[in-house]
């Protein structure tokens, strides 16, 4: 049943995410502050490697979809509180250096975890992604958003470079560094038309209902797939994306030479010869 099915997500209890199981192996995590317009605090970050780790290795997850409540996707970085992270203490140099670098890896781990784990994220923008919410987008698998949506590398307006990830992403996801460039230098906002034709989300829908809808049924048809073959995929992508080809080949030929000898193959072959699809087999937990 459905109810035992999404029991396992009760162990997942965060502050500053809500966690829940709309469908089957269908992991939904949300930003869950939407009185602070889902900001991102030290305390976020923390939540978010915590969960993003767990649902990692959650055998009953198999696809995840990252999205916002309330007003907006997220404003990024919570100004307010980090002013007194980021305030000079009058510390020794080196040492205010050392926590300073500290606070960075948190924040770039939030993202980097996304990344990380082995189970597609898909993630869904609607309203504004300012700031860290790029950094946040831009590790996830696949993005969606609803026609009201707009994109901001806001921090320069802030005073910094980003540093969580989209100056590191952002020309791995898009061909135009011409346009990265004018995205990062000026902080503009970006809107879901323009994000659409230069490939930073692949689909735009009508309203936030709609869009949620079709993240749910993406993520729907991934948890029906075979686990082996999918976070092989992941695992193969990210590799191949900071590698030559030659290597990434060397990678998944090393890999494959354990994972072609899966049961889901001959499962999904038999599928198939009965004019079944993956979505009628029953894979095993991963």
């Amino acid at each position: 049943s459905t109810k035992a099915m999404s029991s396992f997500v009760d162990s997942y209890k965060f502050e500053t995410l809500a966690v829940s199981s709309p469908k089957t192996n269908v992991l939904h995590i949300e930003f869950n502050r939407p009185e602070k317009m889902n900001t991102m605090t030290a305390g976020m970050w923390k939540e978010m490697v915590e969960c993003f780790n767990k649902a990692s290795m959650d055998e009953n997850v198999r696809s995840i979809v990252l999205s916002g409540r309330g007003k907006l996707y997220t404003a990024g970085l919570d100004l307010v509180e980090a002013a007194s992270s980021l305030a000079p203490s009058g510390n020794d140099v080196a040492r205010e250096a050392f926590r300073m670098y500290k606070f960075i890896g948190l924040a770039q781990e939030s993202c980097s975890a996304i990344e990380k784990c082995m189970k597609p994220v898909i993630t869904a923008v609607h309203n504004g992604c300012l700031g860290g919410g790029m950094d946040v987008i831009s590790a996830c698998d696949i993005r969606l958003c609803d026609k009201d949506a707009y994109f901001s590398v806001k921090e320069v307006d802030v005073g910094l470079a980003a540093d969580m990830g989209s100056l590191q992403r952002l020309p791995k996801i898009l061909g135009n560094d011409s346009l990265i460039r004018d995205l990062c230098f000026t902080g503009r906002k970006m809107k879901s038309d323009e994000a659409k034709s230069c490939g930073l989300v692949s689909t735009v829908y009508e309203d936030k209902e709609k869009m949620m809808e079709g993240a749910f049924e993406l993520a729907e048809l991934i948890a029906t797939k075979s686990p082996v073959a999918i976070q092989s995929i992941k695992v193969s992508l990210n590799y191949g994306r900071n590698h030559s080809v030659n290597s990434g080949l060397e990678h998944i030929r090393s890999w494959n030479a354990a994972m072609l000898q899966t049961e889901d193959i001959m499962k999904s072959a038999q599928a198939l010869m009965m004019k079944k699809t993956p979505a009628d087999v029953k894979y095993s937990k991963l």
